[in-house]
């Protein structure tokens, strides 16, 4: 399969990079001090009902998103911009390489190397925190482990899509940091913003009085789906979608959002990537 090839070799070019082992080194150290916060801290203090096994799971997720969609910037926006511009696409494509192998390569080579410090944060914050609480929650964990790695491939696959879009890693970059500021920064105020225009330019009283279609607004984001698709999983979790009485809201919206991602932006970018002159 050629696409494994371009995969192993972006692999392992970008293990090379020291940018990539110093984030995700202090990305791992967050993991153990946030576990250990968990368990050593009252519920009062952590401003939470109680302190369980799935508490610390949650706990665990709100490092994850951060760090996933800065990461997967740094190192996948110049995954097929940043060749075009050198010219070294051109060699690469000589080889018995297509432009789908070459983008389905670079999603999942430089998909595996983020997958990778995912992996052993949470298995050390799951330890550290664990070990604290005398109690293991497997399933918990289990899907806080499937849910992260789902989220971590759709985010290298949004980053790689929009690098295959442009020849320039300029652009590439300016196209990448938007999609950044925009889903993980701003969405909150678009999201208000629907609101308000919805409802004859004026916001509602009380967020209770918000329309139940602002819960899929919210989920748009991929760490907005990230966080929905996990409480599916997790034994007892309901989420925010408990209070809404309508069909489309369930936690299971999120595995729909983050399938989206994970297809549509690279599918896109295949698109203009296969029309583009190299």
């Amino acid at each position: 399969m050629s696409w494994s090839a371009v995969a192993k070799k972006d692999f392992t070019d970008a293990l090379r990079s020291r940018a990539i082992w110093a984030i995700s080194v202090v990305f791992i150290l967050l993991s153990v001090v946030i576990a250990y916060v968990y368990g050593s801290f009252s519920a009062d203090q952590l401003g939470t009902e109680e302190v369980t096994a799935e508490g610390l799971v949650f706990f665990l997720a709100s490092n994850i998103t951060l760090f996933v969609s800065i990461t997967a910037l740094v190192i996948a926006y110049k995954s097929i911009a940043g060749e075009r511009e050198s010219g070294s696409l051109k060699i690469l494509l000589s080889l018995p390489h297509t432009r789908r192998d070459v983008l389905l390569g670079k999603v999942l080579g430089r998909g595996a190397v983020l997958a990778i410090p995912v992996v052993v944060a949470l298995a050390i914050g799951a330890v550290v925190g664990s070990a604290m609480l005398g109690e293991v929650a497997a399933q918990a964990l289990l899907a806080l482990l499937v849910v992260s790695l789902v989220f971590t491939f759709a985010y290298v696959s949004v980053i790689v899509g929009l690098s295959a879009i442009t020849g320039s890693t300029t652009r590439a970059s300016m196209l990448t940091i938007g999609f950044f500021v925009l889903f993980e920064f701003l969405w909150g105020i678009v999201s208000i913003g629907i609101v308000w225009a919805s409802n004859g330019f004026s916001l509602p009283q009380s967020t209770a009085a918000y329309p139940d279609w602002i819960f899929v607004v919210n989920q748009v984001p991929p760490s907005g789906a990230y966080t929905t698709f996990l409480y599916a999983l997790v034994p007892g979790a309901s989420g925010n979608a408990a209070d809404i009485d309508a069909f489309y809201a369930t936690p299971w919206l999120g595995a729909v959002v983050l399938l989206f991602w994970l297809v549509v932006p690279a599918a896109l970018g295949y698109w203009r990537f296969s029309k583009a002159d190299l």
